[in-house]
């Protein structure tokens, strides 16, 4: 599958090869409880701050921006449109999560509806279909598991591409019950999944919504409308503008979150340049993961402002940890 553009693809690759030298290795004496976070500039991929970034851990729904981004980039290089119906398949009663939309198979919405339902309101069984769907189209057969098995390939060839060696998709919405194996990441991999993402204006238009209504038809021909209400209680505060959240026992509270400030203006003899801002916050295993992404997005355009004042130095060679 080809991703949506070289531009994007340069980006991500660069933020990989940034991410991959490390960056500053915070002392867990800041009173987080996260198992693992980091704080980086989307643009450079220059990280700011990192407590055990590339520990392997559960990422939970955190899962389904990689599952977002791969929908996105199939319908780009498909030409397909995002407002076609598809229908819900069968699926375990372990994904149905009880959020929002009360899905029975054989119901249909658009991949657009299910795209919201599946970022907004983190819904398992929205993501299932999504990836089913897209499965199929990648497969060419009618075997349901091998729909899923080409997803999640599409997944992990994802995650090759931009670098994310310390990854491993099971399957697209992040449920670790269902899996013989368990499914991870680490903090490192998933800013650099969110700084690819966040670089498509499609997925940050879906990611930046509060809420958003859907119309749903269901299998008995009836027509319902549900209000899909973002699990991102940080959305607006500072210019948060996503990403996602996440939960599960073993994961425990994940988030990642996204903000922008007004470019940087240069002037080069009479020239001047508007260089853009933004940085991307990654929280994995944290008892309040709101409160401690806040602080870590605080302390993050503070280290921001001095990188800038020292000259954008590169991130130093990476220690061993």
């Amino acid at each position: 599958m080809k991703l949506q553009t070289r531009h994007l693809l340069s980006l991500a690759i660069s933020i990989a090869a940034a991410l991959g030298s490390g960056g500053n290795a915070a002392a867990q004496g800041d009173n987080t409880s996260a198992a693992a976070y980091i704080v980086l500039d989307h643009h450079s991929g220059h990280v700011l701050k990192e407590f055990n970034a590339a520990k392997k851990l559960q990422v939970a729904s955190l899962t389904k921006i990689a599952t977002a981004v791969v929908v996105l980039d199939w319908a780009h290089a498909s030409g397909q449109s995002l407002d076609q119906q598809i229908s819900i398949p069968a699926f375990r009663p372990e994904v149905s999560n009880g959020q929002g939309v009360q899905w029975t198979p054989g119901d249909r919405a658009s991949i657009k509806e299910l795209l919201y339902a599946a970022m907004l309101q983190s819904d398992n069984v929205a993501a299932h279909a999504l990836c089913h769907f897209v499965g199929r189209a990648l497969s060419g057969g009618s075997d349901p598991e091998l729909h899923e098995i080409a997803f999640v390939a599409q997944m992990n060839a994802l995650a090759r591409k931009l670098g994310m060696i310390n990854t491993r998709f099971l399957n697209p919405h992040g449920l670790e019950s269902l899996e013989r194996k368990l499914p991870y990441s680490t903090a490192e991999d998933m800013a650099k999944v969110c700084a690819y993402a966040m670089s498509n204006p499609a997925f940050l238009f879906y990611v930046s919504q509060k809420e958003r209504k859907i119309s749903v038809q269901r299998a008995d021909g009836s027509k319902a409308d549900y209000k899909l209400v973002n699990t991102n209680s940080l959305l607006g505060q500072n210019a948060i503008d996503g990403i996602k959240t996440g939960t599960t026992r073993k994961a425990g509270e994940c988030l990642a979150i996204s903000a922008a400030r007004s470019p940087e203006v240069k002037k080069e003899g009479e020239t001047f340049f508007a260089v853009p801002r933004r940085l991307e916050v990654v929280v994995l295993g944290s008892k309040n993961r709101f409160t401690e992404a806040m602080e870590l997005l605080k302390q993050g355009w503070a280290e921001h402002e001095a990188w800038i004042a020292a000259g954008r130095p590169e991130t130093p060679p990476q220690k061993s940890r």
